[in-house]
């Protein structure tokens, strides 16, 4: 018996080892792949088109014009302080998988410039399908706990210190700066409004990638069938809803009200089952941004 207790408890140390190194290179694959869209996104549509996208890599491009340098190796040399500030501040473990995506990054941006032509020299096409893929990129790299470098890095430092802020309202502050300053390097002021376009969409995206999913719509239904409600809302949309005791203010009486959340696609189900059911009942409906909990995000996790 003791042999087979030693054999199970070695076993299952063995499987959760498994695990972790299993999941230590899902996320290395992904963090691979996000850095491959983010790559293609600056090499084959916003540098060629001298569209500076903001951040260390707007900051990267404008210096290519001035250094004989290829724009990945300006990103690697212009986040190597960075990178010591991340070190301090975040902890190695965060700061290993950043120094592998910057390095999978510029390594990649400098084979494509070097090897591929520039996909479109329409500057609103480039601006808008540039921001889009590093969007992508940097959200999907910002889930598995890295980030690309540059800007990412400092965010995130400062998101430690003010969760309040949101990320991408962080990203777009700090991209004004370079996007005024490609004006005056390149003395073009249209690509550096394309620029802005491109800082703008890229804002848009990344918070859809890192945000989106969270949103939800927060229902108070008010209703004298509110019992026959609630079972049909609990068997056929499979949520669960919380009873909030009220007391209309006109008529004195008790009141039930029903505090629903739900993704939003079950929210036209939702309304139907109210409509059905009374035809008269009272219904709030409103957006929630951020959801904790049960079916959506773990409270105890850190925010991106």
């Amino acid at each position: 018996m003791k042999a087979a207790g030693r054999f199970t408890i070695k076993g299952m140390i063995e499987k959760v080892r498994y695990m972790k190194y299993l999941n230590a290179a899902k996320a290395y694959l992904i963090i691979t792949l996000a850095s491959a869209v983010y790559s293609v996104g600056i090499a084959l549509f916003l540098d060629p088109n001298n569209l500076a996208p903001g951040g260390v890599s707007g900051l990267a491009i404008i210096l290519n014009r001035l250094l004989p340098l290829q724009v990945g190796t300006l990103m690697f040399l212009l986040n190597i302080p960075i990178l010591i500030l991340g070190i301090w501040k975040l902890g190695v473990r965060v700061i290993v998988r950043s120094v592998y995506c910057l390095a999978v990054s510029s390594v990649m941006i400098n084979y494509l410039s070097a090897h591929f032509q520039v996909i479109t020299e329409d500057k609103l096409l480039a601006a808008l399908s540039g921001a889009v893929l590093m969007g992508v990129g940097i959200g999907v790299v910002m889930k598995q706990d890295a980030t690309t470098g540059g800007m990412d890095i400092v965010i995130k430092v400062l998101r430690k210190k003010y969760p309040q802020l949101k990320t991408n309202s962080l990203f777009l502050i700090t991209d004004i700066f370079v996007v005024a300053l490609s004006a005056v390097v390149f003395m073009d002021i249209e690509a550096a409004l394309y620029a802005a376009v491109t800082v703008v969409m890229n804002s848009v995206v990344l918070d859809m990638v890192l945000y989106g999913r969270d949103e939800a719509k927060l229902l108070y239904i008010i209703s004298d069938h509110s019992a026959q409600i609630a079972e049909r809302i609990l068997k056929e949309l499979d949520i669960g809803l919380t009873y909030v005791h009220g007391k209309g203010g006109y008529s004195g009486r008790d009141k039930e009200v029903l505090m629903v959340v739900m993704h939003k696609n079950l929210l036209p189900k939702a309304e139907e089952v109210v409509r059905q059911e009374d035809p008269a009942a009272f219904m709030i409906v409103t957006s929630a941004n951020e959801i904790y909990g049960e079916g959506y995000k773990n409270i105890f996790s850190e925010k991106l």
